[in-house]
């Protein structure tokens, strides 16, 4: 049986994306992702947690988000977990991150204006 690492989310774009490129020409986008769980308690009470995702995007991917994503703009993300290993003051931290292979924007942006299909056309997914 093959391996698997797949994770799916919904949620809100805490802050515009940071768009940069790497070294190599690379377009890079990051941005983080909030996702809020609900339950109610056996007293009925209604909670929300709110989970934090670091979510990054490659090549043309990142240039879509870049380009049309903005703080509290709602999206499904898919992609896969990934966790790099740094060093810090002597200390060895990990840091857990999300390889975006697939954005869909689910809601519409400039407060319900649709994007035009000539604004999507150029960018290479």
């Amino acid at each position: 049986m093959a391996d698997l690492n797949r994770i799916q989310l919904i949620g809100n774009l805490g802050q515009d994306p940071e768009s940069r490129y790497t070294a190599t020409g690379r377009r890079l986008a990051r941005f983080p992702l909030a996702t809020n769980r609900r339950w109610k308690t056996s007293d009925g009470e209604e909670k929300v947690a709110t989970d934090w995702f670091n979510i990054e995007c490659w090549n043309g991917l990142a240039e879509a988000v870049s380009t049309y994503l903005h703080k509290g703009r709602k999206v499904f993300v898919e992609g896969r977990l990934q966790i790099d290993q740094y060093e810090k003051d002597g200390q060895k931290n990990q840091y857990v991150k999300v390889i975006a292979t697939n954005v869909i924007f689910l809601d519409n942006p400039n407060n319900g204006e649709k994007l035009n299909a000539s604004e999507l056309e150029n960018i290479p997914f």
